[in-house]
C-alpha cells in the first residue's frame, strides 16, 4: 500500500491558487486518480482561539505578538500532522490549500528562516511536494481587491506589502528548491505544469518504496 502523497499549494493572494485547485483536481480526478482536498484552515481545531490573537495583531502589531501567532499556527499544523493527515486513504494524492511556507511569506516582522525552523521543531510535516505560485504582485492585487469580500486580509494592507510579500516568497521557493508554478498564461498551461509534477513526484515516492522494500528484503 503506497503512503498518501502530500501536496502542498502556496502563495500570495490573487496569485489564482482556488483556481488552480480545482483544475488540478478535476484533471487528476479524471485520470483515476484519488485526490483528497483539504485546508489548513478548515483542518485547524484551535482556529478560532488563533484567529482572535491574529486580530489582536491587526490592531496591535508587535513582533512578540507575531512571534506568538507563528507558534500556535505551527502547534495546529503539527495536530493537523498528528490526526488529519495519517487519516487519508492510502495511494490517495492530498493536496492541501496552505501550509507554512504561506504563513511564513506573510509575516512582516519573523524572518522566513525562523518560521520554517519553528515549524520543523514542531515536527510539522514536510510536503511531498509543495507548489508556490506566483503572479505578477499589481495584477494578483488587483484580484484580490476586486473580489466581493476584498481583500480580506489581516496582515497585507497596502500594494507595496502585497509586493514584498511576492518578491519574498519567491526568493524562498528558490533558495529552497520548491517548485515554482508562475500563474501568468492560461489555466491549462498551470494545470498541466502542476499535475504533472504531481505525476513526477509519484513516481519518485514509488520508486523509493520500492527500494526501501528491496533493502528490506536483503536484511531479512
Amino acid at each position: 500500500m503506497n503512503p498518501a502523497l502530500f501536496v502542498s499549494v502556496d502563495g500570495p493572494k490573487g496569485t489564482g491558487k482556488t483556481t488552480l485547485l480545482e483544475a488540478v483536481t478535476h484533471t487528476l480526478r479524471a485520470d483515476g486518480r484519488k485526490v483528497v482536498r483539504l485546508c489548513e484552515r478548515k483542518s485547524d481545531p484551535f482556529r478560532a482561539d488563533t484567529m482572535a490573537l491574529v486580530n489582536r495583531l491587526a490592531r496591535d502589531p508587535s513582533r512578540d505578538l507575531e512571534w506568538e501567532v507563528c507558534q500556535r499556527l505551527a502547534d495546529s499544523r503539527h495536530w493537523i500532522t498528528q490526526h488529519v493527515l495519517p487519516r487519508q486513504p492510502a495511494g490517495s494524492i492530498i493536496l492541501m490549500d496552505r501550509w507554512y511556507p504561506s504563513d511564513a511569506a506573510f509575516r512582516r516582522t519573523i524572518p522566513f528562516a525562523d518560521i520554517l525552523r519553528l515549524n520543523m521543531e514542531r515536527q510539522v510535516r514536510v510536503p511531498d511536494l509543495l507548489v508556490g505560485v506566483i503572479t505578477d504582485p499589481h495584477v494578483s492585487w488587483a484580484r484580490a481587491a476586486a473580489r466581493t469580500r476584498g481583500l480580506g486580509s489581516t496582515v497585507m494592507h497596502q500594494l507595496n506589502e502585497h509586493v514584498a510579500c511576492t518578491e519574498a516568497f519567491e526568493t524562498a521557493i528558490a533558495d529552497q528548491g520548491w517548485t515554482l508554478c508562475r500563474n501568468q498564461g492560461t489555466i491549462e498551461q498551470a494545470t498541466a505544469q502542476v499535475v504533472a509534477d504531481i505525476n513526477s513526484a509519484l513516481d519518485r515516492s514509488i520508486q523509493t518504496e520500492r527500494r526501501e522494500a528491496a533493502a528490506q528484503g536483503r536484511t531479512m
